[in-house]
């Protein structure tokens, strides 16, 4: 998710859960909501150092938690005695916490996946019920936060005064906004997938399949069905209520098994590469002294997400040695 809606939903979360909190404690539970997406910046050392950090251990559970408790501390240290604030100490680390913790949910309701339980387990969650961006979460979240605001303008020019914390009540309904929405899309993903799975592709049953979210239409899913001999992409809507058509879309098939391409796949750029890809796809090229292997993950072409998209190039001589083995960035292949 982008760090924008982040932002967002922790100011949202400090209005209903510290009331007459200092101004100081926002930018703390802010910080606390969107300091785990500084491992994108790990793109600036290049494709590896991505691959190594990006929602990693900043997106665990246990780093979240170590995080939140020394901007928790340092907090206190900042802010007048919660006698004199009427926020608790507890409170206050609570609700640092909550928006590190929230911060993780979004992410893993993603398609690109997170390593909560680092540093004991490896495996990303994905849940694919959300976009990166979703226009409707960040219109929600703007309108709990800014229709609060506007009121409070209003009721100040003619002179009424406010009995309860501004904006607490519009920050719980666009929270409780929020989880209606996610458990829509999350409803709408499981038919969207069971749909997928419950076809046959020119006669082959699916291996595998996902079903990835469109970021403008929670009913919209691109799906990803993986078969014996090919991997197919279509889109599905699960509004219209009519069947979709299985021979629609795209269909890519395998590469022939070949020793080029065991070659390939064993190579240390590949295996890193492999070892996080959902659906990876591989394409074999003919050169002048050998072969060029690229492999790359379905789950950026379905969504159209080539932003740090990552891929693999291989290059392995008339002998069938690797000669080179690159992790690159697609929007760096045109240059190689």
């Amino acid at each position: 998710m982008d760090v924008g809606t982040h932002a967002l939903a922790s100011f949202a979360l400090t209005r209903v859960s510290l009331r007459q909190a200092p101004a100081v404690s926002y930018i703390f539970v802010i910080a606390a909501g969107t300091i785990a997406d500084l491992d994108a910046l790990s793109a600036l050392a290049g494709p590896s150092e991505y691959l190594r950090w990006h929602r990693t251990f900043t997106h665990s559970l246990l780093v979240s938690a170590v995080v939140s408790l020394a901007l928790g501390l340092l907090c206190t240290l900042l802010t007048k005695k919660p006698a004199q604030t009427r926020v608790s100490h507890f409170a206050l680390f609570s609700t640092i916490l909550l928006a590190g913790w929230l911060h993780l949910a979004m992410d893993a309701s993603q398609y690109a996946g997170v390593e909560l339980f680092w540093p004991f387990s490896n495996r990303r969650i994905e849940l694919d019920w959300l976009p990166n961006i979703d226009p409707w979460i960040l219109a929600i979240l703007v309108l709990a936060v800014a229709i609060p605001e506007l009121l409070h303008l209003v009721s100040s020019e003619i002179g009424a005064k406010e009995k309860r914390p501004r904006g607490r009540t519009g920050a719980i309904i666009g929270l409780v906004a929020l989880i209606f929405y996610v458990s829509a899309r999350a409803v709408f993903h499981s038919d969207a997938l069971a749909a997928i799975q419950a076809r046959t592709y020119r006669g082959e049953l699916p291996r595998r399949a996902a079903a990835l979210p469109d970021s403008m239409s929670p009913f919209s899913w691109h799906g990803i069905i993986e078969t014996e001999s090919a991997l197919r992409l279509l889109g599905i809507n699960t509004w219209s209520g009519t069947s979709f058509d299985p021979e629609s879309g795209v269909t890519l098939y395998k590469p022939e098994a070949s020793p080029v391409l065991d070659e390939a796949r064993e190579s240390p750029a590949a295996q890193k590469f492999l070892s996080i890809a959902r659906f990876p796809k591989a394409a074999v090229e003919k050169t002048v002294d050998g072969s060029k292997v690229q492999l790359r993950d379905l789950v950026y072409t379905a969504v159209a997400d080539s932003r740090n998209e990552l891929v693999v190039v291989v290059r392995i001589d008339a002998n069938g040695k690797v000669t080179e083995d690159d992790l690159v960035f697609a929007r760096d292949l045109r240059r190689r």
